[in-house]
């Protein structure tokens, strides 16, 4: 029987657990007037939309930053910055014409020298733009509003990874901003996208305000995913950080709030009960996943990380946080349901998990009692739990695990630490993404394994990254089939990733909140309005 994924919730609703509700409510918020949405997304401590892909750091990018090109609701790029294109017949010249009415927060017309430097900068770091950069022949503005990327061979997903959502993502910022390192941070919040980042009103660790641009001119085309028309329909947007999921419950209860971006399961039956709250289906699912630092023991050693595949019971983590109907094991590379999910090399998966088959595994890697240190968001219920079990689960088998807790912004600052547990550094992470950014192995970077120049965790295989690198090469999705078997055979063997499950997380808001835009990995504040 097919089950659909609105059955699904509701299945999981009837499971809910009740909580009890504070019943005392933060005094110091008044009620949001009809022209200021209150939005509880997480934590919020990196702004350079470069610097990092955690998933808040996007939603704040899109706010205040624009981009050339922009995905439809069906994934399909189309023009945002960029009013006219075109490409030489033997594709390998492609020629941009900014649109009528880019503006910087600062005053300053925002210019083809501006995104020339913004291409350059975000192509140091994202797999995508690396790929742009090596192909690239030359990049140069031609005018003001007009430049060119001259290639030295054709590049057909050049728009597609021009307009890709998974961060990095290629805001443009102003050339004085985009012309440094890309690990070098930009610290002034200023772009030209359709919300201002309120520098007088931002209150690290409670709350970040975003007033709309009335200088913004969104484009002519209605709304459609992140393309077409950014129309802000509301003054101000307050994002708010409220990391107990009772009390953010019962603020969106009291109209205080009007959203939470990631409710805690056990208040869905609570909030599909509510009568003015409704709960909303994501636009893909999200795919929980470990990523071990393979630069240091005891993950240096391929052997550990195979045991971690055996170790993990996806189904008991995946309960730490959700009922069953919420949820399913995991085991390609590419997703559950994409075009190119695939059995390959798949044996490692057991139910229930292994253990003994773990222990022999971190004997072979010659495990001697290191430290094991597993950064602990305290802030993300989900995260926070599955990392508790894991610690549990591998003091069971005789490893030296322990955790780091933080919140969220700590745990992102300290992933980017490469050295030892001594040192500051860590062993273990959790985090998540959209089924739907699986299926880009060339603008995801969680899904290279190019060492020290690839994303945290820096595995590294010379192998999978040249089987990576013929994905632009395949014309047909027959071909993207055949390649992503082999990429998933390698990548199970050197295991750059350990899947942990995947579930459906919907979002909470009131009923009074509607034309929000659902979107894979970020949160959209332009279209919504209040009643």
């Amino acid at each position: 029987m097919t089950i659909s994924r609105r059955e699904l919730i509701k299945a999981g609703l009837a499971a809910g657990a009740a909580v009890s509700i504070p019943s005392v409510l933060r005094a110091q918020t008044l009620p949001a007037d009809a022209r200021t949405v209150r939005m509880v997304m997480g934590d919020l401590s990196i702004f350079d939309p470069i610097l990092t892909t955690d998933t808040g750091t996007v939603t704040h990018g899109l706010a205040i930053y624009d981009t050339l090109f922009a995905l439809d609701s069906k994934f399909v790029p189309q023009p945002q910055m960029v009013g006219k294109w075109g490409v030489s017949e033997d594709k390998k010249l492609y020629t941009f014409e900014l649109r009528d009415g880019l503006g910087w927060h600062d005053g300053s017309p925002v210019t083809a020298a501006d995104c020339v430097a913004s291409i350059r900068r975000w192509g140091q770091v994202d797999p995508g733009g690396q790929l742009i950069m090596a192909r690239a022949r030359d990049i140069s503005k031609k005018d003001d509003k007009t430049f060119t990327i001259a290639l030295k061979e054709p590049l057909g997903l050049l728009l597609d990874l021009l307009a890709k959502l998974a961060g990095p993502v290629p805001f443009m910022m102003r050339e004085k901003d985009a012309d440094r390192s890309a690990t070098e941070q930009v610290t002034a919040n200023v772009g030209s996208g359709p919300f201002k980042f309120n520098e007088a009103l931002a209150k690290p660790g409670a709350s970040f305000t975003y007033d709309r641009n009335e200088k913004y001119v969104p484009r002519e085309e209605t709304s459609d995913g992140l393309a077409g028309g950014k129309v802000v329909r509301v003054d101000r947007v307050i994002w708010e950080i409220i990391a107990d999921q009772q009390s953010a419950f019962a603020a969106l209860q009291a109209g205080e709030i009007d959203y939470i971006g990631t409710p805690s399961p056990d208040l869905y039956s609570l909030i599909e009960s509510d009568p003015n709250l409704e709960l909303r289906l994501p636009k893909s699912n999200e795919v929980f996943f470990m990523r071990m630092n393979c630069l240091q023991k005891p993950f240096d050693n391929v052997k550990a990380r195979q045991a971690m595949l055996s170790l993990i019971d996806q189904e008991a983590v995946m309960r730490t946080t959700y009922p069953p109907e919420y949820t399913r094991t995991i085991t390609s590379l590419f997703g559950n349901g994409t075009p190119y999910s695939n059995d390959e090399n798949t044996r490692w998966f057991k139910k229930g998990g292994d253990p003994e088959k773990a222990k022999q595994f971190f004997m072979e890697a010659g495990y001697a009692g290191e430290k094991v240190v597993i950064l602990d968001p305290t802030d993300w219920a989900a995260a926070n739990n599955m990392a508790q079990l894991l610690s549990a689960t591998l003091r069971k088998i005789g490893v030296n695990a322990e955790l780091a807790p933080s919140d969220w912004g700590g745990l992102v600052a300290r992933r980017a630490n490469k050295g030892s547990v001594e040192n500051g550094g860590w062993s273990i992470f959790i985090t998540s993404e959209s089924d739907f950014s699986r299926t880009d192995p060339v603008g995801n970077p969680t899904l290279s394994a190019n060492g020290e120049n690839g994303w945290y965790g820096w595995p590294k295989s010379d192998e999978y990254e040249a089987l990576r690198a013929k994905w632009t090469e395949v014309e047909t999705i027959e071909d993207r089939i055949a390649l992503a078997r082999k990429m998933q055979q390698e990548h199970w063997n050197f295991v750059g990733t350990v899947l942990l499950g995947e579930a459906v997380s919907p979002t909470a808001s009131s009923k009074a909140l509607t034309g929000l835009i659902s979107m894979p990995d970020c949160t959209p504040m332009w279209n919504m309005q209040k009643s």
